[in-house]
């Protein structure tokens, strides 16, 4: 029985575990600046996930904490429902703060990898987010708009890590109709 329960308890630990890692292949950005990460950053491009499905005007706000941690608000607004939608979480680094690579918690004791894979580290302006798995993909601006040039780079760039392009929707910022 004490077998049973160890073998259980170390399957549902590998399961987070693997929750948190990066897709084979893909590397998080090193000489990451987390100070200057920090902010409003607002959602391009995604992959369609049942916890955005529908959702406009997405933003995500990221504020180092006094322990090292960052806090976490990500808001959305419903047009089906015409509400604004937020969730509060909580993320941590993996490895050292110079590797943009963090367990993202929402729920306690369920993390998810948020992984930056393309940065611009000269403005900070935009960024490329992948989470465990190649289902997970987020392309951020700190406008809700962002130069084509820089999007096709991002998603040729997502393309070649072989993530599936051809399902990126492009969320939309404009007016909240209800």
């Amino acid at each position: 029985m004490k077998f049973r329960s160890a073998l259980t308890l170390g399957a549902i630990a590998l399961l987070l575990t693997a929750c948190t890692g990066t897709p084979s292949g893909v590397e998080p950005v090193t000489g990451f600046d987390a100070e200057r990460y920090q902010g409003r950053w607002y959602e391009i491009f995604r992959l369609d996930h049942r916890f955005e499905r529908g959702l406009t005007n997405v933003t995500a706000d990221y504020r180092i904490l006094d322990d090292g941690r960052v806090e976490v608000i990500n808001r959305g607004f419903d047009p089906r429902k015409c509400e604004w939608r937020d969730v509060e979480g909580t993320a941590r680094f993996l490895e050292d703060p110079g590797t943009a690579s963090l367990a993202v918690s929402f729920f306690f004791g369920i993390s998810g990898g948020y992984h930056v894979i393309a940065l611009d580290h000269e403005d900070y302006g935009y960024s490329m987010v992948s989470g465990p798995t190649r289902g997970y993909l987020w392309i951020l601006a700190r406008e809700p708009r962002l130069d084509a040039d820089i999007v096709e780079r991002l998603i040729e760039q997502a393309a070649a890590l072989d993530f599936p392009t051809e399902e990126l929707i492009r969320v939309d910022h404009g007016e909240q109709d209800c």
